[in-house]
C-alpha cells in the first residue's frame, strides 16, 4: 500500500534548537539501533518508521554497524525511505556513526581518516543517500590523534556528504578538545550523543557544563535504560525481554539487581501519581536536562512509539516531584 503522512503530523510533537546551530530535532527521535536489522520483521519495521514519522519523529539515528547483521538496519532503512519517504526526505533529519567494528583488518574500526570517510562512504550506499543531516565518530580512539579524527568529520561536511556532525561517547574533557579542534578547522561541532537516564547520570559530570558553555546540544541515548524504565522489568526479567537477549550487549541480568528495582518500583509510583507510565516520565524527566534537546528512543512495536511521544503531553514538574525523584536516586 502507498504510505500518505498523517497533514497533522507536527502538532504535537516539540522541536528543540541544537545548540547554537540552526538545526532543530523533535523532542523525541527514534533510534534503529535494535529491531531494524535483517533478522528483524521488515514489514514491522516499516509501520514503525510510518508511525513515528505520522507523529513528527523527524530524526532516524543509526550507525555503520547496527543490525545484526552489521549494515542491515541502514539498508533496510534505506529500502523504506525509498518506497515511503522519497518524497519527504527535506522533512527528515537522518543520522548514522562510525567508530566500532564493521569489517575485518586494521581499517574497519575506531577513528582513523581511512575508516571513518570510507564508512560513510559505505553507509550512503546503503541507505541510497547523497548525504545524511548528522554525521558523528561513534566513540574515542585511543591511539589515533584526535586532530585526524576531527580532520575526517570537517571533510566530510566539506564534500557534502553530511550537514553537520558530532561525537558520542566522549567525556567531558576530550569532548572540550574536540570542539576547538573543529572550530579551527571551521566545522562547528553542534551536538553530542551520550547514554543518559535517570540511572545512568554520568553526563552531569561535566559533559553537560561543556555543552551548555560551547552552544551544542546532548541527545539522549539508551534514555528508559534499555527497558529498565519501563514496566517491563518490575516484576522479574520476561523472556522476550533485551536482558534475556543474548546478542544485546547494554543489558544482561547483572544489571537488574534488587536495589535497582526498589528504585524503579518507586519512581513508577511517582509516574502513576503524575498520571504517566515510568516510560513517559523517564522520557520527560531526561528533557529538564538543560543541554538535551531530544531524547533517542528504540522501540519493537508501534504501540512503544505512541506511549512514548505522549510523554510530552505532560513534559513539566514541580519541584515536589523533582526532590521526590532525586530523592529516590540517590
Amino acid at each position: 500500500m502507498t504510505y500518505t503522512p498523517n497533514e497533522q503530523r507536527y502538532d504535537s510533537m516539540l522541536y528543540n534548537r541544537c545548540g547554537n546551530s540552526g538545526l532543530k530535532l523533535p523532542a523525541i527521535s527514534l533510534g534503529l539501533w535494535n529491531n531494524f536489522g535483517g533478522e528483524d520483521v521488515f514489514e514491522n519495521q516499516r509501520k514503525m518508521l510510518q508511525k513515528a514519522f505520522d507523529l513528527g519523529i523527524t530524526h532516524f539515528d543509526l550507525a555503520n554497524n547496527y543490525g545484526p547483521p552489521y549494515g542491515s538496519a541502514e539498508e533496510n532503512f534505506g529500502k523504506i525511505l525509498k518506497k515511503d519517504f522519497s518524497s519527504y526526505r527535506d522533512e527528515l533529519v537522518i543520522s548514522t556513526k562510525a567508530g566500532f567494528d564493521m569489517w575485518p583488518g586494521p581499517y574497519g574500526n575506531w577513528g582513523s581518516k581511512k575508516y571513518l570517510i570510507a564508512s560513510l562512504d559505505q553507509s550512503l550506499k546503503r541507505m541510497g543517500l547523497d548525504y545524511v543531516d548528522i554525521f558523528y565518530h561513534h566513540r574515542p580512539d585511543p591511539e589515533t590523534p584526535l586532530e585526524e579524527t576531527m580532520a575526517a568529520l570537517d571533510l566530510v561536511v566539506r564534500q557534502g556528504k553530511a550537514l553537520y556532525v558530532g561525537i558520542s561517547n566522549y567525556d567531558a574533557e576530550t569532548t572540550q578538545k574536540a570542539i576547538a579542534i573543529l572550530k579551527k578547522q571551521g566545522t562547528p561541532f553542534i551536538i553530542h550523543q551520550a547514554a543518559y537516564s535517570m540511572l545512568n547520570r554520568w553526563v552531569e559530570d561535566g559533559l553537560t557544563d561543556v555543552l551548555a558553555k560551547e552552544g551544542a546540544g546532548c541527545i539522549a541515548f539508551v534514555p528508559l535504560a534499555q527497558g529498565l524504565l519501563t514496566d517491563k522489568y518490575l516484576g522479574g526479567i520476561p523472556s522476550d525481554s533485551r536482558a534475556a537477549k543474548q546478542y544485546i550487549r547494554s543489558l544482561n541480568e547483572k544489571d537488574i539487581s534488587t536495589d535497582v528495582i526498589e528504585k524503579v518500583q518507586k519512581l513508577n509510583e511517582v509516574a502513576n501519581e503524575r498520571g504517566q507510565s515510568l516510560a513517559q516520565m523517564a522520557l520527560a524527566w531526561i528533557l529538564q536536562e538543560k543541554s538535551v534537546v531530544s531524547t533517542l528512543i528504540g522501540a519493537s512495536k508501534v504501540k512503544q512509539i505512541e506511549e512514548n511521544v505522549k510523554a510530552l503531553e505532560h513534559a513539566s514538574f514541580t519541584e515536589v516531584e523533582l526532590s521526590k525523584i532525586e530523592e529516590i536516586l540517590k
